[in-house]
């Protein structure tokens, strides 16, 4: 099959080396890019705080960069919403990492279960996340009456990419697409080529993430929408 990825560089060479082994072709087509704060998420490390909470693998690798200074926070506890945030976050150097491998909501119950069993914490959860986000996680834990203080360092920002490259990268025409998020899927079907010829994407399987994601899917495409079993990148490749 051929396959377009629209996940940011450098985790779309990643799905694309994937794709391949499975015997697929990858078409790369990148459609945001994270800007870094590295500073905010110095600056948030640096007031007190309990343990950390990221519902990204951008965040680790963010917090990655920081550098000598993030030693003394190694041995904080890293609450992280799925298994690639988790790899990022021990890639970092962090000991302690907990995953409910699910979504925000699930890292938000996972984390109202850890605060039943060993008490509320008291310092705040530190939540090192990006814009734009998803207001799941934050809300469970409000309604949980768990402090949390929400720092973002990174905000995803859209490519302008030219018509030729779009169309050079559409055709032929993919057999799927793999949307990962809901913003990058209204951004790709925003595209042009989306946008005055739908007829010829009729055929192409629109492979979300998540239900969420697939709720920017048009309904012209819905027949061929397909919503992952969980939120990560293997029950999403598990739909080819």
């Amino acid at each position: 099959m051929r396959v377009l990825v629209t996940r940011p560089a450098p985790a779309a060479a990643r799905t694309a080396r994937k794709l391949a082994a499975l015997g697929h072709e990858a078409v790369t087509m990148p459609l945001s890019e994270a800007e870094h704060d590295i500073d905010a998420a110095r600056a948030a490390l640096a007031e007190r705080h309990s343990a950390i909470a990221i519902t990204s693998a951008e965040v680790a690798r963010l917090v990655g960069k920081i550098g000598p200074a993030l030693d003394r926070h190694l041995l904080t506890t890293i609450f992280s919403v799925g298994q690639a945030s988790a790899q990022a976050a021990e890639e970092a150097g962090f000991r302690t990492v907990l995953t409910p491998g699910g979504d925000g909501k699930d890292l938000a119950n996972m984390i109202v279960e850890h605060c039943r069993d060993f008490g509320m914490p008291a310092e705040p959860i530190l939540y090192l996340t990006g814009h734009p986000r998803a207001a799941g996680f934050e809300t469970r834990l409000n309604e949980a009456g768990i402090p949390l203080r929400t720092v973002e360092c990174y905000r995803m920002v859209p490519l302008t990419l030219r018509r030729t490259d779009v169309e050079a990268l559409l055709k032929p025409v993919p057999d799927a697409a793999l949307l990962y998020s809901r913003e990058t899927a209204r951004t790709f079907f925003e595209l042009a080529p989306l946008m005055e010829t739908p007829e010829r994407f009729l055929s192409t399987l629109m492979l979300c993430m998540s239900a969420n994601v697939a709720k920017a899917v048009p309904q012209r495409f819905a027949a061929l929408t397909v919503v992952a079993s969980a939120p990560n990148e293997e029950s999403l490749l598990d739909l080819l």
